[in-house]
C-alpha cells in the first residue's frame, strides 16, 4: 500500500506544456514522472494576438495524454496552471474551456503571481539566495527580489523568448530602448547592484548547459551552475558563429530549445549588465516547485532540503535505518573544527552511509560517489557535490585517494578533510556492523595527539582485527596515535 502522496502539476506555458508528476513531502518533492510538449502557443501571439490552430490541436492532444496518465498513476491531487499566452492571447478562454471538458480545473496565473512562485521556487532549492529571480518563458520574463528567505518585490514584463524574436526583427537599437524602459520600471537601478541573478526557465538552463560544455565542467548536473556576468555576452557570440549541429552535440541540451537560444542569450546579456548582477546561478527549481513550497508549513520550510532529502532517501536504502543518522553524530566529536557549511555536507555523507551495501562489493565506491555526485539533491553547489561525493567513495571503500576525476571544484583542503569523514565513517559502519546500539555505547574522540574509541570493558570483543586496522588508517590520516580506551 502507498504512503507518500502523489501530486501531478500541468504547466501551460507560451512555449511548452509539461506534465511533472511528485511523490513525498512537498519540501523535497521526488519526481516520478516529466514530460513536455513544445506546442507553442504563443508562437503567433505577437502577429495576430491569438493561440494559432495547430498550436491548440497539440495541446489538446497533450492534454488528453496527461488526463489519462494521471489516472493511471493514481494521483492523489492535480494543479493545473497557465501563464502568459493563455492569459494574453484572444482565444485564451477556448484552451481554457477545452482544458475543462477533458478534466483540468485550470488557474490563469497573473505575472505577479508567477513571477512569486518562480521566487519560491529558487527559496525551496537554495535556501540562502539573496537577489533577483529571472523566469524566462516563451512570452513573459518574470522577476522577483529574493532574500530573507522571502520573495518581496515582483515584476513581469512581455519579454519572452517567443516575444523577443520579434522585437528583435525591428533593430537592435529600438529593442535595447523598449527592454531598458521596462526594466526601468523595477527601480531597481541601485537595489541590484552586485546581486547574484538566478536563472529559471528551460531556455536559460539550456544556455548554461552550454557554457558547462564550453568551459569543461567536470558535473553534469545544471542545479546550482554558477557562471560569471560576462559569460552571457560570450554566449551571445558563440551562438553566432554555431551551427545546429554542433548545438545538438551538447549533452543534455534539448533540440526543441535550439531555435530561441539566440534570443535568450541576448536578453539575458542585457538584463545582467542593466541590473549589474555580481554572478549568474542556475535553479533547477522554479514555478511548479514554488506551487508546492507556498502550501509547506512554516516551520518545515525552514528544514535544510538537503539533510531531509539524503536523511529519507538514506533511510530507504540503508540496512539499518535508524543507524545512518546517528552516525554522523558518533563521528562529529574529531571533527569539531569544521566549519558549519562543512558540518552540513559531512552529516548528508553519513545520512547516505549505508546505500550502497547491495551493490556488488567491488563496486560500492562508484555507487557512493554516483549517489553523491549525481544524487537529486538541492541546497548543494558543484563544490560541495564533490566533498559528498568523495567522502561516500572513501567510505565505501576507495581509500585514500581522490576519486577519479575528482579535486576539480572543492579545495585541496575540503577534499582531504572529506576523505577523512569517510574514513571515519568506514570506521564507525565497521564497528557497529550498521547497527544503532554499539555507537551509542562507544565514543570517538580526539584528545592529546590522540584519536580513542572508548568502550566498556565488556564491549571489548566489539574491537575485532578489521575495526583496529580501520581505527589505526583513520589515525594516521589525521595525523593521530591510535588507542583503544577501556572503561
Amino acid at each position: 500500500m502507498r504512503t507518500n502522496s502523489r501530486t501531478a502539476i500541468i504547466d501551460i506555458g507560451s512555449n511548452s506544456i509539461r506534465l511533472v508528476v511528485y511523490q513525498g513531502a512537498a519540501r523535497v518533492p521526488a519526481i516520478l514522472f516529466n514530460e513536455k510538449v513544445m506546442a507553442g502557443l504563443g508562437k503567433e501571439l505577437a502577429a495576430t494576438g491569438a493561440i494559432a490552430e495547430d498550436s491548440m490541436a497539440m495541446a489538446e492532444m497533450a492534454l488528453q495524454r496527461f488526463y489519462r496518465l494521471c489516472s493511471q498513476m493514481e494521483v492523489d491531487s492535480i494543479e493545473c496552471f497557465a501563464t502568459s499566452a493563455v492569459r494574453d492571447a484572444s482565444n485564451g478562454a477556448e484552451l481554457l474551456e477545452l482544458a475543462g471538458k477533458i478534466g483540468f480545473e485550470t488557474k490563469v496565473l497573473n505575472g505577479e503571481e508567477e513571477a512569486e512562485l518562480a521566487g519560491l521556487g529558487v527559496l525551496s532549492a537554495i535556501p540562502q539566495a539573496n537577489g533577483i529571480v529571472g523566469d524566462l518563458g516563451g512570452g513573459s520574463l518574470e522577476l522577483a527580489l529574493v532574500g530573507n528567505g522571502r520573495v518581496s518585490e515582483r515584476h513581469s514584463f512581455p519579454l519572452g523568448v517567443l516575444r523577443v524574436a520579434d522585437l528583435r526583427t525591428k533593430g537592435k537599437d529600438k529593442l535595447k530602448r523598449q527592454v531598458r524602459k521596462m526594466l526601468k520600471k523595477t527601480g531597481w537601478d541601485q537595489k541590484a547592484q552586485d546581486l547574484p541573478f538566478y536563472l529559471v526557465g528551460g531556455s536559460w538552463r539550456s544556455l548554461a548547459r552550454l557554457d558547462m560544455f564550453d568551459s569543461g565542467y567536470p558535473l553534469p548536473v545544471i542545479h546550482h551552475y554558477e557562471m560569471q556576468p560576462q559569460r552571457a555576452r560570450r554566449l551571445v557570440r558563440q551562438l553566432a558563429s554555431m551551427n545546429k549541429a554542433k548545438l545538438k552535440a551538447v549533452p543534455g541540451l534539448s533540440t526543441s530549445r535550439i531555435p530561441t537560444l539566440d534570443d535568450a542569450a541576448w536578453l539575458l546579456s542585457f538584463v545582467v549588465r542593466y541590473l549589474g548582477s555580481s554572478t549568474m546561478i542556475v535553479s533547477a527549481y522554479g514555478v511548479r516547485e514554488g506551487l508546492l513550497f507556498q502550501n509547506v508549513s512554516k516551520s518545515e520550510s525552514k528544514r535544510d532540503p538537503l539533510l531531509l532529502a539524503t536523511e529519507e532517501s538514506g533511510a530507504a536504502q540503508a540496512r539499518f535505518p535508524a543507524n545512518s543518522k546517528l552516525l554522523g553524530k558518533w563521528i562529529a566529536p574529531i571533527f569539531a573544527e569544521d566549519p558549519a557549511e562543512w558540518q552540513r555536507i559531512r552529516q548528508a555523507a553519513c545520512n547516505l552511509g549505508d546505500v550502497a551495501w547491495r551493490a556488488n562489493p567491488n563496486f560500492r565506491a562508484e555507487r557512493g560517489l554516483v549517489m553523491g555526485l549525481h544524487g537529486n539533491w538541492i541546497g548543494i553547489n558543484g563544490a560541495e557535490r564533490e566533498l559528498l561525493g568523495q567522502a561516500l567513495f572513501t567510505s565505501f571503500g576507495g581509500g585514500n585517494n581522490i576519486f577519479p576525476g575528482g579535486g576539480k571544484l572543492a579545495s585541496d583542503k575540503a577534499t582531504q578533510r572529506a576523505i577523512c569523514w569517510g574514513l571515519a565513517m568506514r570506521l564507525g559502519q565497521r564497528l557497529s556492523g550498521g547497527t544503532r546500539n554499539p555507537l551509542e555505547q562507544t565514543q570517538l574522540r580526539k584528545i592529546d595527539g590522540r584519536l580513542e574509541i572508548v568502550m566498556a570493558a565488556d564491549l571489548r570483543d566489539l574491537y575485532g582485527d578489521a575495526v583496529s586496522k580501520r581505527h589505526i588508517q583513520l589515525a594516521a590520516m589525521l595525523d593521530l596515535e591510535p588507542l583503544l580506551v577501556m572503561q
